[in-house]
């Protein structure tokens, strides 16, 4: 008796876990949806984007910068600000919310499809996507980088499918310069094309029946091709360079290593994933490919020295752990129709209900509350702001506004970044700081920029007109 329910059970799971497997898909977008609004460079991106669509192209001087107006404006990212502006132009925050998910899931969707494909069991993709998911997550929020996962999962699915020579380099090649002016880090798709190559000529080179790797040599010359493939030119290697030299200079932390006091948690979720690979590796009988492996080994390194590159590397574990988690023989390869459609009808009921069940909502850090109040206050020309809240200003107040700063390192050289710590450390005072950029108005948090804020309390000239509950305040002149 017990045997026939014990058998009874074992069908029973084994014909509810499909239908559970293919819900995954949707699971992981209502999480991302769930998420606050965290990245405090979408505003000024989404401005770009406006004056990109108004104008019909790249915005080649700077609009924002009060002491740069007019300068050549670097093109980082165009297409993206302008496909994202365009989505909030039509749909408001919540569609922008479900375009930005589906983007930056699409990369992850599409590798898991391929290998699902290519006969990978579906527990095997449902696991693979899981632990992904987890460790690229705490990265999430509406920006551009979205492109980029995607863009990146769709180079590794084209890998993964083993297409025609053909028909891969026919994809690959606009999805690579495609990828570059949505986000300039297609540096990482000649990465993992320069390694799938390296691996495919050494397994060539023991085995002389086994085809050379013609598709992803030839992509990687045109992925080295399209990093220069933009408005940019080659002038993108120096904004890059300057890029990070201003990011590292001022702590950013997701351009800093895993081990740094900040980056703590957010090591948590990449530890266990990659634990969890590699139990997956070393059980007896389970397989890998060497290219997918190399690429995956060398976007871990990246992302232990710098936080950024997690994203990427969470996209390449997929096709590993997939891999790696499917049996040699494996009976559950048959995909059901009817899960498909499930899997498919559940994203879109997610991605047509979360917007109104869970509205759109913003990190503390960002000072909607104080741009708002100064808004109303009729104010014009310069706008004196921490320089992670210059995006919401800019998003705000443009072109009434300007500001002294915003989240672009790349815009500001090394010495006026120095002269806004020295501003923020009481070196500089606001003597000199209003002499510099006669603002109109400061929107600055009190801890942060504790000196600038004592001495506007303090001024007669000064008066503040909002006080936030995160302690951001707003001070304008005295009538």
């Amino acid at each position: 008796m017990s045997g026939r329910i014990e058998g009874a059970e074992t069908r029973t799971g084994g014909r509810v876990l499909p239908w559970l497997l293919a819900l995954v898909p949707a699971a992981m977008l209502a999480a991302l949806l769930l998420r606050s609004v965290w990245d405090v460079d979408i505003f000024w991106q989404l401005k770009l984007g406006e004056i990109i669509l108004e104008r019909g192209g790249p915005v080649w001087r700077e609009p924002f910068a009060a002491l740069h107006l007019g300068e050549p404006l670097p093109s980082v990212g165009w297409l993206a600000q302008a496909s994202m502006a365009f989505v909030r132009a039509h749909g408001g925050w919540g569609a922008l919310r479900v375009y930005d998910a589906l983007c930056w899931l699409g990369g992850f969707w599409a590798v898991a499809a391929a290998c699902r494909w290519r006969g990978a069991s579906r527990s095997a993709v449902a696991l693979a996507l899981v632990l992904a998911f987890a460790a690229a997550l705490p990265t999430a929020s509406i920006r551009p980088q979205s492109y980029a996962a995607l863009c990146f999962g769709l180079l590794l699915a084209l890998q993964r499918l083993n297409l025609r020579t053909a028909t891969t380099i026919a994809l690959g090649a606009p999805l690579l310069v495609l990828w570059q002016n949505l986000h300039p880090s297609v540096s990482v798709g000649v990465l993992a094309l320069g390694l799938h190559t390296a691996a495919g000529i050494l397994a060539w080179a023991r085995d002389r029946r086994r085809p050379l790797p013609v598709a992803s040599a030839v992509l990687t010359l045109v992925a080295m091709a399209a990093m220069f493939a933009t408005p940019d030119g080659f002038s993108v290697l120096a904004i890059s360079a300057t890029n990070a030299e201003m990011s590292l200079a001022i702590g950013a932390s997701e351009w800093r290593p895993l081990w740094i006091e900040g980056n703590w948690l957010n090591a948590v979720p990449v530890v266990m994933t990659a634990l969890a690979a590699l139990l997956l590796l070393l059980r007896k009988g389970r397989r890998f490919d060497p290219g997918e492996l190399l690429v995956a080994l060398a976007l871990f390194v990246l992302t232990v020295t710098a936080y950024r590159f997690v994203l990427f590397w969470a996209v390449a574990m997929v096709p590993v752990i997939a891999r790696a988690a499917s049996r040699i023989g494996d009976s559950e390869n048959a995909e059901s129709g009817d899960t498909r459609r499930l899997t498919i009808a559940a994203v879109v009921a997610v991605g047509v209900a979360m917007p109104f069940l869970v509205p759109t909502h913003f990190a503390a850090n960002i000072p909607l509350g104080a741009v708002a109040y100064l808004k109303k206050q009729g104010v014009r020309g310069t706008v004196y702001a921490d320089f992670p809240f210059g995006g919401a200003v800019i998003d705000a107040g443009w072109p009434h506004w300007r500001v002294a700063y915003d989240g672009r390192y790349y815009r500001y050289a090394r010495e006026e970044w120095q002269y806004n710590g020295g501003i923020e450390n009481g070196y500089v005072p606001l003597v000199d700081v209003i002499a510099k950029w006669h603002p109109a108005a400061f929107v600055i948090q009190e801890e942060h920029n504790a000196p600038l804020a004592g001495e506007l309390a303090r001024s007669r000239r000064w008066q503040r007109v909002y006080r936030g509950p995160d302690g951001v305040v707003v001070y304008v002149p005295r009538q």
